[in-house]
């Protein structure tokens, strides 16, 4: 596949997922149960994702590529897997709203705010990353990876403490 073609890809997809994730956020599926077992395996993924992450650097870091481009193949996959199971949870179930109050309530947004917002920025930065990767151009590859790195780790371990936080509140 040609760069130009695949960087076109990824910008229809970048913006695509957002938007039909947010349509799709609206729309509940009829005569169909919760799927309420969700949230604590999507916020596991995340946390998984996140320690692959970390696993990554270091394989990279160790000279250990083959092992970094497995793991870094996981973590999207998990990513992917985590989008699908979230948006099934809410096309079943109602939003739960967070109970908490005062400082931990503003916390809890501002980290809730910082967690979507990133999510969105990082798809376009891992499949730019991953296809500096794919063309083999090492260079631009750990150029951008030092940016996307620490925003999919941030976006993967707020994932993780953002349904610790509004977990008590499920129904």
């Amino acid at each position: 596949m040609k760069e130009s073609v695949a960087k076109k890809l990824i910008t229809i997809v970048s913006v695509a997922v957002p938007v039909v994730v947010a349509i799709l956020f609206g729309v509940r599926l009829p005569n169909v149960e919760p799927f309420s077992f969700l949230p604590p395996i999507y916020a596991s993924i995340n946390g998984l994702t996140a320690v692959l992450l970390i696993v990554a650097l270091w394989a990279i870091k160790a000279k250990k590529i083959k092992l970094h481009q497995n793991i870094m193949k996981t973590c999207i996959a998990l990513s992917l897997s985590f989008l699908l199971m979230y948006v099934a949870y809410h096309m079943t179930s109602d939003s739960t709203p967070f109970g908490g109050e005062g400082i931990v309530r503003t916390f809890y947004f501002i980290l809730l705010v910082s967690h979507i917002l990133l999510s969105i920025i990082i798809i376009p930065l891992v499949l730019h990353t991953y296809l500096r990767a794919y063309l083999k151009d090492f260079q631009r590859h750990k150029k951008l990876a030092r940016i996307t790195f620490p925003i999919w780790l941030y976006v993967a371990v707020t994932g993780v403490v953002v349904y610790l936080m509004i977990s008590p509140y499920y129904a």
